[in-house]
């Protein structure tokens, strides 16, 4: 039942010493804000990793052929091979629950060499051979006109789909590069679609210097022949790509006489895999953040207890008065666990206010200056404010107890004979 001269009295009390009493406010408050911003922290990297793996479908593998490590069949140790155009449909064939197999050649870098041409402008860029399906494994948002078709593929078309830095690169600002052509190592491709990233990440200006084209047309023009230098194999939702991955090798490693526990001659990349182990360091860094955190929490919560023994030392006489008039062991003990709650929530209030102001500002930052590779949009989940409340509301009552208990072991005779 609410008393307001109880409350009055809880006041006077921790306004009779104002500095002793912010000094050990300031523990919970520090330790509360601390387990926040290392949360907010935690899930910063964490969104920031995501976001990363969103321009992927995560439940893909991508392959690529390395050289042998074991001779098999007469064949020697070391030996260099290519996947061929057939083996797509080999590995449709024989592996069960696939949703997209695309096979992927690729030419020079946005780093490397000049390698595009346009009127009296050049620049160096990636330029990969691919099929349609491709858009549904690597996310991107198709900004005018289309992306490649079976058509395209069909009729070996002598198309292309630009990056956005691309357009900035070899065309002057205002002008409209659906229907122009572009030359590729000297070869003619008119472009009929620009594109950027669906997600803005750490390599959002290597896929932003990307340029697409069919794939049959990239093997014919640029001599690969049926050759494959790497696949993007993404599996039904409900299968996990990494559960049937050892078949997909097995199927290439057949295919190509290698031995069948050469693992070295297959390179390949588990987006299924590494997302899984991220997750699970995530996972660890959110305990290191609540484990430091209700440490710090507990420092501050023991500061409060050692102050409260204080406040009963010094009130004594007080507390012998109050027993002799009739008071009730548990109506002192309510007011000393009062005292130290509102203590503990005040200070733990005002800590998730100061966490959350903080963390307001490094989203604010982070809008104004662009995206930060790895780190995006640094936040707690209410559910995380809740845990904080109950762990207040612990410690406060754990803070008190001690102090309470001892106050009512007091004998008002004795109480009232301490100076």
């Amino acid at each position: 039942m609410f008393s307001k001269d109880r409350w009055d009295e809880i006041l006077e009390a921790l306004n009779a010493n104002r500095f002793r009493t912010l000094m050990t406010a300031f523990g919970v408050f520090w330790g509360i804000m601390i387990l926040v911003l290392l949360l907010a922290l935690t899930n910063g990297l964490k969104n920031g990793v995501k976001t990363g793996f969103a321009n992927y479908a995560s439940n893909t593998i991508f392959m690529w052929s390395q050289s042998t490590s074991m001779p098999y069949k007469g064949l020697p140790k070391g030996r260099r091979y290519n996947f061929k155009l057939e083996d797509v449909d080999i590995i449709k064939e024989q592996v069960p629950n696939l949703k997209y197999v695309s096979p992927r050649n690729q030419l020079g870098g946005y780093r490397g060499a000049n390698n595009v041409t346009r009127k009296d402008k050049t620049g160096a860029f990636s330029v990969s051979g691919d099929y349609p399906e491709f858009i549904y494994q690597k996310l991107m948002d198709i900004t005018e006109g289309r992306f490649i078709s079976h058509s395209d593929i069909n009729e070996k078309r002598k198309v292309a789909v630009i990056g956005i830095d691309v357009v900035k690169s070899l065309y002057d600002r205002g002008e409209e590069p659906l229907e122009s052509y572009i030359k590729i190592n000297g070869v003619n491709f008119m472009v009929i679609g620009v594109f950027k990233n669906s997600n803005s990440n750490g390599d959002e200006e290597e896929d932003a210097n990307t340029i697409f084209v069919p794939f049959s047309t990239f093997s014919q023009v640029f001599n690969f022949g049926n050759n494959v230098s790497w696949m993007a194999i993404t599996a039904e939702d409900e299968t996990s790509v990494t559960s049937i991955k050892s078949k997909i090798f097995s199927v290439i490693r057949k295919q190509h006489t290698v031995h069948p526990d050469d693992e070295r001659a297959i390179g390949n990349m588990d987006l299924t895999l590494q997302f899984a182990k991220i997750t699970g360091l995530f996972g660890i860094l959110s305990f290191v953040g609540y484990f430091v955190g209700i440490l710090v929490l507990l420092s501050g919560a023991i500061g409060i207890s050692n102050i409260m023994l204080i406040v009963v030392k010094e009130r004594t006489k007080e507390i012998g008065i109050r027993r002799a008039l009739g008071a009730s062991p548990l109506n002192i003990r309510t007011q000393i666990l009062q005292e130290s709650l509102m203590l503990t929530i005040v200070a733990g209030m005002a800590g998730i206010a100061f966490a959350s102001g903080a963390i307001w500002v490094m989203n604010t930052v982070i809008e104004s200056i662009g995206p930060v590779e790895n780190f995006a949009n640094p936040s707690v989940d209410i559910r995380v404010i809740i845990i904080a409340l109950f762990i207040l509301i612990l410690f406060g009552v754990l803070a008190g107890l001690i102090p309470a208990i001892r106050a009512t072991k007091m004998k008002p005779v004795d109480a009232l004979r301490s100076d």
